[in-house]
């Protein structure tokens, strides 16, 4: 096929790129910047520079172009947020940007649209040892800070479902870890990551290479309408994950102080003291995925290795 991938330089965008290359698909990979350009042409993609969220510019970057799908992988995140206001600019590419993709996808008469969620769109709240499926309530509105995140989730989700002519697909990952995600280790270093008393929620969490790998599944057997959790196949306290991150980087071990005194880091207070355990059943059934990294003791070994100088 041929891919319009936006978010080709992102950290799920670059090992995607390879991997649909790989594959055998042609990439048309989405990026603002020249240099980003210059990279997904290293790589073998076709780049094109625009803004997605700038509809008018995206279709004439666009225009002359044809795509069987679009793969929706953009945010605004480099890190984990530790505030809502992190979350504006991500909130605004799942809304605003998934229409403007929506209508560069009819332009370039693309019939699949695969999009980026995540399993935080449960409810920023402690879901018990109940393990969700995608069968359970998802971007159900929220009171607080977190709603504006939530109801974005949702709506990136129905925008995409609802699309007319376009057989939609959400991947609802779980948190990212690995290559060019959040840099654990220097923020361990630094003390940047305290844990509630307690070791904080249980969360799902995803392997970057496995996110990529889901996302071509998705492209090829995908069904119409469908999401899918991403996630591993052990979801694991905040306090016990950050802890063997500390270990695996050689860094002190993240001090443990009260919730309350997390409240003004908003974005991280919610995500740390949620706990979101979800299934990946539908994924291995439908897609035939299955994580490369079936925990995340595994995923820190790998980035220890990979950080290790080859002689």
């Amino acid at each position: 096929m041929r891919v319009l991938l936006t978010g080709a330089t992102g950290a799920v965008g670059r090992p995607l790129t390879r991997q649909l290359l790989a594959a055998g698909h042609e990439v048309l990979a989405l990026t603002r910047t020249e240099a980003g350009a210059r990279e997904m042409r290293r790589l073998g993609a076709v780049p094109v520079v625009a803004d997605a969220l700038d509809a008018d510019a995206l279709l004439r970057a666009l225009s002359g172009q044809r795509a069987d799908a679009v793969i929706h992988q953009l945010t605004a995140l480099k890190k984990m947020p530790l505030t809502m206001r992190g979350m504006a600019a991500t909130n605004a590419l799942r809304t605003r940007g998934t229409a403007n993709l929506l209508a560069a996808a009819r332009a370039l008469g693309a019939h699949r649209f695969i999009t980026q969620s995540i399993v935080l769109g449960y409810g920023y709240r402690d879901h018990g040892d109940r393990v969700l499926t995608e069968a359970d309530p998802f971007g159900v509105p929220e009171r607080g800070p977190t709603r504006a995140v939530v109801e974005a989730l949702a709506d990136n989700e129905r925008q995409v479902f609802q699309a007319d002519g376009i057989e939609g697909v959400a991947l609802r990952y779980g948190l990212f870890y690995g290559p060019g995600t959040t840099d654990f280790a220097t923020m361990l270093r630094r003390r940047m990551f305290p844990v509630p008393t307690g070791g904080g929620g249980v969360m799902s969490w995803i392997y970057i290479e496995d996110a990529a790998s889901a996302a071509v599944a998705a492209l090829q057997r995908g069904r119409p309408g469908a999401a899918y959790n991403i996630v591993d196949d052990e979801p694991v306290r905040w306090g016990d994950f950050l802890d063997a991150a500390a270990a695996a980087f050689g860094a002190p071990r993240p001090p443990r102080v009260p919730a309350w005194l997390l409240r003004p880091m908003s974005y991280g207070y919610a995500a740390m003291t949620a706990s979101i355990r979800a299934a990946n059943t539908r994924a291995r059934e439908e897609l035939g995925w299955a994580p490369s990294v079936p925990s995340y003791r595994e995923g820190l070994r790998r980035m220890t290795a990979d950080a290790v100088p080859r002689q």
